[in-house]
This record gives C-alpha cells, sequence and structure tokens, in this order.
C-alpha cells in the first residue's frame, strides 16, 4: 500500500469528514485517496486558509481538523494559522509534504528545515522517516493535538513515502529499463535499492501499524472533587458572584449541553467569551455581556471558566484583590497567570463546573436567595441600560450606514441556526456587543493572538459543519484583504457565505488611537473599495449597502441571506461611517 492510502486509511477510520488544502506535487496521493475513501478534499487559495479552516472544524466538532500543505513555502504559509490555534488552544492537525528522504539538504526544490520552523508553534512536529511508520505518526499526531490543553501538531512526510513503489523507484533513476554502467553507478544503485527497501518495507503500512494509543481528550486532566466541593461551599455563600465562561469550555463540542446545565444549576451572571459566545443563547437571565469591569469590581466571588488573567482581564486587574477566585484551566500556566486563584483546578473547565453543580445539590445555601436574585436582576438592568444606549448611538446620523445600526440589522435577520464569524477589528468590535449568538457554536473568533485573516477558513469550516446553517461573515475591510480569495472556494464548492463588509475605508482601529495619541494618520488609510465587484468576479453575488434606514438595511440583508441559502455565496460591502463608539479599546 502506498504512503498516500496509509495516511487516507487513517484519517478515515478518526472519523475525519473533510481534509483542506492546495495542492502540490508532494501531497498529490494523500488528497487522491482521500477522495477515494469518500473524505471531502476542500481546495482553498491560500494554505493559512487550509489551516483556519481545520481550525474551525476541530472547534465546531466536526471531527479532526486536518490541513494538508505541500513542502516549503506551502508549510510557510501556515505558520500564522498554526500558531493562532496554538494560543486558541484548537485541536489541528497539519500534514506537510517534504523532500525525498535521499534528498534532504542536497538542494532539493523547496527543501527547508520545516522541523526547526514549525517546534516552537506546536504541540509535536514528527519527521517520518519509513513508510511503516505513516500510520502511527498520523494516529499519534491526532491523540496529542486533543490530549491536555488542546493546540496544533505537525507530521512531516517525505514525498517517497507517499508514492506507490514503482513511481519511487522511478524518481530514483531505478526503473527497470534502466541499467548500470560502470562500478560507481552499480554502487550507487546497490546504495539507493539498498535505502529503498530500509524506508518502504517491510511492514507496509496497512491499518496493523496503527497502535498508538488514543487520548480521550474529555477527560485529560480530570477535576478534583475536592476542589469542586469548596468551589460549592463558597458559591453557596456568595451573594455576588460572576462567571467568565471562555472557549475551553465549548470543547470538546460533545460536552456543551452539561455546561449550559451547569452554568444554570449555579446561577451566577455569566459573560461567555470566545467559542462559549452563545452557550446560554441571545436572551438567557443569567447571561450578562455589557459592563463587566464594574460587575467584577462588585463581585464577591469570581469563577474564571477557562479564562486566563490576561489583557483582556487587564492582566487580572480587573478583579479587585480581596476577591476570592475560583479557576479551572487546561493549562497549569494559565491557571495561575498574573493571578493565583483561591480554588484553582487544572483541567477541562466544562468537567469541573459539571462537578462544581453536582455538589451544590448537597450543599445547603448559606446566603439570603433574595440577595443572589437582586444581584442578577442588578446585572440585567445595567445591561438594558447599556442596550438602550447603543440603540440611540444606532440612531445617530453617522452616513453613509451608522456601523451600530447595521449590526442591529443584522441582529434582526439571524435565524435560530445560524453561525458568526467574526474577522475584522473596528467594525467586527462593534458587532461583539450587539450581534447575538443564538445558540452553542455559533461564534468564530481568531482568539487571544488577534489574528487578522481568520474569516474565509473560519467560513469554510463552519459551512461544512453546519450546512443547513446560515453562516454569516463578518468583515473588516482591511481583514477582508486577507482572505477575499476564498470566495472562489465557496462558489466552486457550492458553498452558500453571507459575508458582510463594513467598509469605512480605513484600519479605524488603529488610525482612531493613532491620531489621538501621535497626531498623525499614516498608514491607516485605504480606499472605500468595490468588494461587491471582486466578489461578483470570484462567481458570487456582490451587493452594496448605502441606505442607512432601518428598512433598506433590513431589506438588503434579508435578500443576501435568502440569495446564499441555495448555495451561492454574497457578499454584502456595507459603506459605514465612523462613530466614537469604541474609543480607547486598542489593546496592546
Amino acid at each position: 500500500m502506498d504512503g498516500g492510502s496509509i495516511v487516507a486509511d487513517v484519517l478515515q477510520r478518526r472519523g475525519t469528514r473533510f481534509v483542506f488544502t492546495l495542492c502540490g506535487g508532494h501531497i498529490s496521493p494523500i488528497l487522491v485517496a482521500a477522495r477515494r475513501r469518500g473524505i471531502r478534499v476542500i481546495d482553498v487559495r491560500h494554505e493559512v486558509s487550509a489551516v483556519f479552516a481545520a481550525d474551525a472544524v476541530a472547534r465546531l466538532g466536526g471531527g479532526p481538523g486536518v490541513a494538508i500543505v505541500t513542502a516549503g513555502p506551502g508549510a510557510t504559509n501556515t505558520i500564522t494559522a498554526v500558531k493562532n490555534a496554538g494560543l486558541a488552544q484548537s485541536p489541528v492537525v497539519v500534514l506537510g509534504g517534504a523532500t525525498a528522504t535521499i534528498l534532504r539538504g542536497r538542494g532539493s526544490l523547496q527543501d527547508i528545515d520545516q522541523l526547526a520552523l514549525m517546534r516552537p508553534h506546536v504541540k509535536s512536529a514528527v519527521r517520518v522517516r519509513r513508510r511503516r511508520d505513516i500510520a502511527r505518526s498520523v494516529a499519534a499526531a491526532i491523540d496529542i493535538a486533543g490530549r491536555g490543553v488542546p493546540g496544533p501538531v505537525f507530521v512531516e512526510l517525505p514525498v517517497d513515502l507517499l508514492y506507490p513503489d514503482e513511481a519511487v523507484r522511478e524518481l530514483y533513476g531505478l526503473s527497470r529499463e534502466s541499467r548500470s554502467r560502470g562500478l560507481r553507478e552499480s554502487l550507487q544503485r546497490r546504495f539507493l535499492e539498498w535505502h529503498l527497501r530500509r524506508i518502504l518495507g517491510p511492514g507496509g503500512g496497512g491499518a496493523g501499524d496503527e497502535h498508538a494509543p488514543r487520548a480521550d481528550a474529555e477527560n485529560a486532566g480530570g477535576s478534583s472533587s475536592s476542589a469542586a466541593g469548596e468551589a460549592a461551599a463558597l458559591l453557596a455563600r456568595a451573594r455576588r458572584p460572576v462567571m467568565l465562561v471562555g472557549s475551553q469550555a465549548a470543547w470538546p463540542a460533545s460536552g456543551v449541553r452539561e455546561v449550559v446545565g451547569a452554568i444554570e444549576r449555579i446561577g451566577a451572571p455569566s459573560f461567555l467569551s470566545g467559542m462559549a459566545r452563545g452557550l446560554l443563547g441571545a436572551d438567557h437571565p443569567l447571561l450578562v455581556r455589557h459592563r463587566r469591569r464594574e460587575a467584577l469590581r462588585e463581585a464577591d466571588v469570581v469563577v474564571l471558566a477557562g479564562v486566563p488573567c490576561d489583557f483582556r482581564l487587564d492582566y487580572g486587574r480587573q478583579i479587585p484583590r480581596p476577591i476570592p477566585v475560583i479557576a479551572a484551566n487546561r493549562s497549569r500556566a494559565d491557571l495561575r497567570r498574573n493571578r493565583r486563584p483561591a480554588i484553582g483546578v487544572e483541567g477541562p473547565p466544562g468537567a469541573f463546573l459539571a462537578a462544581v453543580a453536582r455538589a451544590l445539590d448537597g450543599t445547603p445555601s448559606t446566603g439570603d436567595s433574595s440577595d443572589r436574585d437582586s444581584w442578577i436582576d442588578a446585572r440585567r438592568r445595567t445591561d438594558r441600560d447599556r442596550e438602550e444606549e447603543i440603540e440611540r448611538m444606532a440612531g445617530e446620523a453617522t452616513p453613509p450606514v451608522n456601523p451600530l445600526a447595521l449590526c442591529r440589522a443584522i441582529d434582526s435577520v439571524l435565524g435560530d441556526d445560524s453561525v458568526i464569524v467574526a474577522d475584522g477589528g473596528d467594525f467586527v468590535g462593534t458587532a461583539s456587543y450587539i450581534v447575538r449568538p443564538r445558540g452553542p457554536l455559533s461564534w468564530l473568533d481568531p482568539g487571544p493572538f488577534g489574528t487578522l485573516g481568520v474569516g474565509g477558513g473560519f467560513a469554510l469550516g463552519a459551512v461544512l459543519c453546519r450546512p443547513t446553517a446560515d453562516v454569516w461573515l463578518l468583515w473588516g475591510d482591511g481583514s477582508a484583504a486577507y482572505s477575499l480569495m476564498e470566495l472562489d472556494t465557496f462558489v466552486r464548492h457550492g458553498l452558500s457565505v453571507i459575508a458582510v463588509v463594513g467598509n469605512d475605508a480605513c484600519w479605524s482601529q488603529i488610525e482612531r488611537a493613532q491620531v489621538a495619541i501621535l497626531g498623525d494618520d499614516v498608514a491607516t488609510s485605504l480606499a472605500r473599495n468595490d468588494f461587491h465587484i471582486v466578489a461578483a468576479g470570484w462567481g458570487a453575488r456582490g451587493v452594496v449597502l448605502d441606505d442607512g434606514e432601518p428598512d433598506a438595511m433590513t431589506r438588503v440583508l434579508t435578500n443576501a441571506r435568502d440569495l446564499a441559502r441555495p448555495g451561492t455565496p454574497v457578499l454584502v460591502n456595507a459603506h459605514i461611517g465612523k462613530t466614537a463608539f469604541r474609543s480607547g479599546s486598542i489593546s496592546l
């Protein structure tokens, strides 16, 4: 069996439904074998999008997130997405082609030290040296990616391990027709024959070679029952608890319903971030979305479920020191980063919340339930006050289109089965305050790396995992340029995405602070580009939105959604004005 078929067999057995790639001669055998086994091969226009798409599949529970890229530039093009997956703790497997084993270091095409490039950014980087090791290495990569703290893994697969034997012999100049001339050529031929026997056999790499132990990612790390009991006792006494729930609590996807039940049993006002957005739907009584800093300042207990005290919490300073912190995190480093919790558990936050909820069933409440109810009501009133403020700002004249009003219009046309992909700065940051995910696993953003350019790949993974959902891709006009070409991928593969570009002809998030502090807008100005025409050039539908009337916005967005549902991607080029809504929001 050739090496490409071995790889495809492992992927098929491990439940891989999709692989993402940009073709290259080094990896062709894997792609051909994968398609023959019913794995859908999606070819993108840039390798970085292949890894972003694999990342989205992993986060949404669509099976192993797998990207297959060719050697050299194919691998180097993935680095930003690989690092993004690492910081977002997303289990992604990147399979990289490489030059023939016999040619490493001899000036072969696209031959670089890929492991040195990848090692700093992945959980594991391995080079397969014999065909018999392919199955074991690929299976182990899938396990390692999801074990403990999830993250990306890289496997390098030399080209001479992947092609059928006869093609490899041809590559080596050992075809049956060739004959050795003289002692030197004879010795060279004997060496090459020996090398081929060593790397290609015996034990050609069938299913029997896959014997790496599988890891149960859901149970990795575990939760301390004693810590859960202590946390339950502390929460039972609390009158003003606050929970911050992050992406870790939404992985694996199979456990989100249990997490929702645990949040409801704990009964604390909850701020959701990252992949946890949408866990409680759009209007749950425990869901709070605004004035988090104020809530943390007034709390008497804070629960951090997969949320580190990094820049997003001002390195822990948003939580006053006297307030006890209960924290669960898969990462030991993140668990204690900048703030040591009073109760800390290294392990899956979702499992810990479930353990706390169970412990609460046997823990008598020592607090006044009316105090807790008043606290929840106060947080809800704060939310309503902020929503009314946003509504007033959305009504201000900000030609051509008020971005807050546009976000409210998007929210008004979202169906219950919608996925929102967020890729941008100021416009997408505004949307995060206004556009409400309707359910679990319905919001995708890059994570703590703050990466621009995730949109095309994330939307690709989302629409494949959720083919009946409306996938809304919210792009800033700066970030859109990174992956606009993936509209071609959507068109070729018949995938429907509704992309909305907030086009204000500016890198506004940077420009606002740069001008205020430094008095110069250098390198922040853009043109109000005709993204809708570019979309049409790729075969998608392009629409301009430059009428800020609420009815007009709703009409254009509804029409775009309906046009996309049969399988045609649609891009809405929304000409938005500038507001001061997010002044002071830049993070450094």
